[in-house]
């Protein structure tokens, strides 16, 4: 009977052990939940790009064009190649004469394309060769505007039966480029102030600047030089353009950039 005793008491001990253990572990996860509450947050690493605003700003600067680039064919059909290739650098001689004697460098006359074929009368059975045409194409650079009319009018006179491309080009384009980076600065600037108001905080200093899209096909870089000088050379040579029929109009030079600005 001591012994049956002995084991209930024991059962007993176990139980009220057990039952400890469970209260503390309900008071724990209580005080977990109430830890874990959506009222309480707590902030480890704040980020620090959240002070920070990237805005983006682009501009352009029109400006006139006083350089051109001009690109001429001379076609010719003959009934052998011989003739034909005969004929071609004949006339291709005589229009590089005149370039040059119209002051052209020979440096800014570039052959820049050859090309011989047959002739084929397609209507017959066997494709007989009934000719041959040779194309010949010649890219001369460096043109002011004010000599672009007369060099065009004097070429096809020399030989010259086609005109493929006039490309226009401006010597002062760095500076106006240089104009239109501030004017996108500025653009980004504004931007940020409006939205840093907007948001009720107060636009800091500057953090990071990056261009992006810069294409400088309009880019002369050749004869001319010297900052306003040039500015002034190009509106009259522009002018003189517009007399011969020449109408080089305005190119537009543009920059894009990215400002990152801290916030306070």
């Amino acid at each position: 009977m001591k012994k049956l005793s002995e084991n209930k008491n024991s059962r007993k001990a176990l139980a009220v052990a057990a039952a400890a253990v469970t209260a503390a572990a309900i008071g724990l996860s209580a005080c977990s939940a109430q830890a874990q509450s959506p009222g309480t947050i707590v902030v480890q690493n704040q980020d620090v790009s959240a002070n920070q605003l990237t805005v983006s700003g682009k501009e352009e600067v029109r400006v006139v064009p006083d350089m051109a680039e001009i690109v001429f064919s001379i076609r010719t059909q003959k009934p052998t190649a011989q003739e034909c290739q005969q004929e071609n650098a004949k006339n291709l001689n005589d229009t590089i004469e005149k370039l040059k004697s119209l002051g052209v460098d020979e440096r800014s006359i570039q052959t820049s394309a050859y090309g011989l074929d047959p002739i084929y009368n397609w209507n017959s059975d066997t494709r007989e060769i009934t000719g041959y045409e040779m194309n010949t194409q010649l890219t001369v650079s460096d043109i002011p505007i004010d000599e672009a009319g007369s060099i065009m009018s004097q070429s096809v006179v020399a030989g010259v039966n086609s005109i493929d491309n006039v490309s226009y080009f401006c010597s002062t384009y760095d500076e106006s480029y240089q104009e239109a980076l501030k004017k996108a600065i500025e653009m980004a600037k504004g931007k940020a102030s409006a939205m840093a108001e907007a948001s009720g905080r107060t636009l800091g200093e500057v953090s990071n600047v990056e261009e992006y899209g810069y294409n400088p096909y309009a880019r002369y870089t050749g004869y001319m030089s010297g900052g306003s000088a040039r500015n002034e050379m190009a509106m009259e040579t522009a002018a003189a353009a517009m007399d011969m029929g020449v109408m080089a109009g305005e190119i537009s030079v543009e920059a894009q950039v990215s400002v990152t600005f801290n916030l306070q």
